[in-house]
């Protein structure tokens, strides 16, 4: 194999090529008519060529070739064929696949590296009062996530928490007391992280996540309401101060002129502040439930869920019931069940946001 520079400035191309070869390494892994022959490679300034055939001295300087062999470029200094200035990523240079004689070359395959976004669609906020207090209802799963399936008669967890999503929305927005959003109102797929972060981005006051349960085999039922555990917060709170670089709004503190230290201090008691506001919610919720919903006896349960992470606003995911009971599917798809969920999420609303309220008198 040989291996050679050309040029005077080797070490630009030394991450462009080692991210080449590594593309190359699993293209080979993957295609067995490639993966037993030992490629020759030749590195120039803006072209690395392999010649995967074997090149005989005369068949080379008579400009010969092997079908396989391959030729990338990766110029910087120009685009790929079909793709426009804004399509290629500018933090690496575009790089083609084609062959090394151009008078074979038929086709280039552009590999444009998509830019990051952290831009959020939000949704609609329903009511016209911004002194209201503001309520996000989260729909779970969604587009190519289902959720859980019903057993007996097919039935999907998406549709049945949109459905009590919207029950929910109505239903708090006839008491006049808050404004609703919800962070989906069709099918369509959100990432967990989004659901909670839409929520922050409405600088939203209550986020409670409609969820469906659901076991393999058995008849379980009854609703429950999970929070966040202890561990999943210290946890978070470390990722949250890194990932965010401190330049984020925690409870109105700005972090972004603290310390490490001190800004991480600031995330932990601001979250167990918030898992307490949502521990109280979700006691209060299982009250006020409890007369119109079947609740398990021990209704208020605590887990390492992504979608209560959110380290200031309280947040709740309600399990209505189980979709894989057939009677507890009926009841919590049905109007009257949709209804009495609804009835009791606006009761625990209420209390919920006059004790605030109250303290904050």
């Amino acid at each position: 194999m040989s291996f050679c520079w050309t040029g005077r400035a080797p070490t630009r191309h030394h991450g462009r090529v080692s991210f080449v070869f590594a593309l190359l390494a699993s293209w080979f892994v993957g295609s067995p008519a490639l993966a037993f022959m030992a490629p020759q490679i030749d590195v120039s300034r803006d072209q690395i060529v392999l010649h995967f055939g074997g090149r005989s001295g005369d068949a080379a300087t008579a400009g010969e070739r092997r079908d396989l062999s391959l030729a990338l470029n990766i110029s910087g200094d120009a685009h790929p064929a079909g793709a426009s200035s804004r399509d290629v990523e500018p933090a690496l240079p575009p790089f083609t696949f084609g062959t090394a004689t151009k008078a074979l070359r038929r086709y280039q395959v552009a590999l444009p590296i998509p830019s990051s976004s952290r831009t959020l669609r939000l949704p609609h906020v329903y009511g016209d009062d911004a002194s209201r207090p503001l309520v996000v209802i989260d729909a779970g799963h969604g587009g190519q996530d289902p959720g859980a399936i019903g057993p007996t008669d097919g039935r999907r967890e998406k549709d049945v928490t949109l459905r009590i999503a919207k029950a929910i929305r109505d239903e708090l927005i006839r008491s006049g007391r808050v404004r609703v959003a919800l962070t989906r109102e069709d099918d369509r797929f959100i990432v967990l992280q989004e659901r909670f972060g839409i929520a922050r981005k409405l600088h939203a006051n209550l986020f409670i996540s409609i969820h469906c349960d659901s076991v393999g085999s058995g008849d379980a039922s009854g609703a429950s309401v999970y929070t966040l555990s202890e561990v999943a917060s210290d946890k978070e709170s470390a990722r949250l101060a890194a990932r965010e670089n401190k330049a984020d709004i925690i409870a109105g503190v700005n972090l972004a002129s603290t310390s490490a230290d001190i800004s991480s201090i600031l995330i932990d008691l601001t979250q167990r502040e918030t898992m307490n506001a949502s521990a109280n919610f979700a006691r209060l919720l299982g009250r006020e439930a409890q007369p119109l919903v079947p609740m398990k006896p021990n209704f208020h349960r605590m887990a390492s869920l992504m979608v209560l992470k959110a380290p200031d606003m309280p947040s709740i995911l309600f399990e209505t019931g189980y979709i894989s009971n057939p009677k507890d599917a009926d009841f919590i798809d049905s109007p009257d069940g949709r209804h009495a969920i609804a009835e009791a999420v606006r009761k625990a609303v209420d209390v919920h946001f006059a004790r605030r309220l109250a303290l904050a008198e």
